[in-house]
């Protein structure tokens, strides 16, 4: 195989490899009307009908954020939300109010893509200078006979968190942002990257 050949496939590779899994953050917007100072007491909340992946969501994140003089409360601590069962807001509300929490972050699984895409095989072109010796073309062409053609699937999985300040009477939408994971191999995989990416996202923002 050229070395140019082998290049390009090693460059593939690797890109397939980094993508695996990887978030990035499609956009974040910050609210340049909202004046509130910052917050001492964050809830974090993750909306999944999944209770292990919420409460993993929810502790992983609260985690990341921590900070000295601000404490970050995982949802599953104060809100009890059993499967197959609605949170009423008034409970919510309560909770909130009860437990002196002044901003929440809720972040919830917008939608997931599946796209399908068709790789041809390698083409088959006229003799090459190469085909005049057995091993000039025993190394050009055996590399070849083992890339036929294939369908790859690419999952994109949309996530959106906002942050909002516990302010009477609704609450304020202080930040937000979008963020997609490309073929992660599991929901722990990305758990993971959304929780690395929205914390990084909100502490160089300074909204934390």
């Amino acid at each position: 195989m050229k070395p140019s050949r082998i290049l390009l496939c090693a460059v593939i590779l690797a890109a397939l490899v980094t993508a695996d899994g990887k978030t990035k953050l499609v956009m974040s917007w910050k609210n340049p009307q909202y004046a509130g100072k910052h917050f001492k007491k964050v809830l974090v909340v993750g909306m999944s009908e999944n209770v292990a992946i919420r409460a993993n969501f929810e502790d992983q994140l609260a985690a990341k954020l921590a900070k000295p003089g601000v404490e970050i409360i995982p949802g599953n601590t104060i809100l009890l939300r059993p499967e197959a069962s609605n949170v009423g807001l008034d409970y919510v509300r309560s909770q909130i109010r009860d437990h002196q929490i002044d901003a929440i972050v809720v972040t919830r699984l917008v939608k997931v893509d599946k796209k399908t895409t068709y790789v041809p095989g390698t083409p088959y072109m006229m003799p090459y200078p190469y085909y005049r010796s057995f091993y000039g073309y025993w190394g050009a062409v055996y590399p070849m006979v083992y890339s036929p053609d294939y369908l790859r699937e690419d999952t994109t999985v949309r996530v959106e968190t906002n942050y909002y300040a516990a302010t009477p009477p609704d609450g304020e939408l202080v930040w937000t942002c979008i963020s997609d994971t490309f073929d992660p191999k599991s929901a722990k995989k990305v758990v993971e990257g959304l929780v690395k990416t929205v914390a990084k996202a909100m502490q160089k923002e300074d909204v934390l």
